[in-house]
């Protein structure tokens, strides 16, 4: 009969921050989800500085929207973070470019978070693959509900920009749009 693991002395595994771990993570996932971490954190630079330049311009429906998604970034880079620490693993933080600042249209801008947030999908989806091929159940857990999220925020950038397209950068229809963004 074998004894209960709770009254056994077993070796546990230490990871690099120090902390018990049960699963440790693959080098390959673990190089992937640093990357995806350095992404979710630029995304929340690159919207704060969106919603700056729509403070600017007064248009305050889009930019409480922008600082609402910067906001939610920077939430999503802290899940990341504290999965890493859970897992026991060191956070490793590499260095984000300068968020793009000018833009030529409301229309330029929007695509531009589009292509953003289309890529962090991509991202996330490659992380799940990754985690699905070797067998790490605890991070398909831990990105269900995150991929399930941003599909739903590509979703919502795809409505916004036909909108903004729609607009043709009328005043009008854009203030509209920024009305329609206030009251969300």
């Amino acid at each position: 009969m074998n004894e209960n693991n709770l009254t056994t002395k077993k070796l546990i595994n230490f990871g690099p921050s120090g902390r018990a771990v049960a699963q440790p993570i693959d080098n390959s996932l673990l190089d992937n989800i640093f990357e995806h971490l350095t992404m979710e954190r630029y995304a929340n630079v690159q919207y704060f500085s969106m919603y700056l330049w729509f403070q600017e311009r007064d248009l305050n429906g889009f930019a409480s929207h922008f600082l609402s998604e910067s906001l939610g970034e920077m939430e999503h880079a802290q899940k990341f973070a504290d999965y890493l620490i859970a897992r026991g693993q060191s956070v490793k933080l590499d260095e984000i470019p300068a968020p793009v600042q000018t833009w030529d249209s409301i229309e330029d801008l929007i695509s531009y978070s589009f292509n953003m947030e289309a890529d962090l999908t991509s991202s996330l989806q490659q992380l799940y693959s990754i985690a699905e091929r070797i067998s790490d159940t605890r991070t398909n857990v831990f990105l269900d509900p995150i991929v399930e999220a941003q599909t739903k925020s590509e979703d919502e950038f795809a409505n916004i920009l036909g909108k903004v397209k729609f607009a043709s950068n009328q005043p009008s229809a854009i203030l509209l749009i920024d009305s329609d963004l206030k009251k969300k």
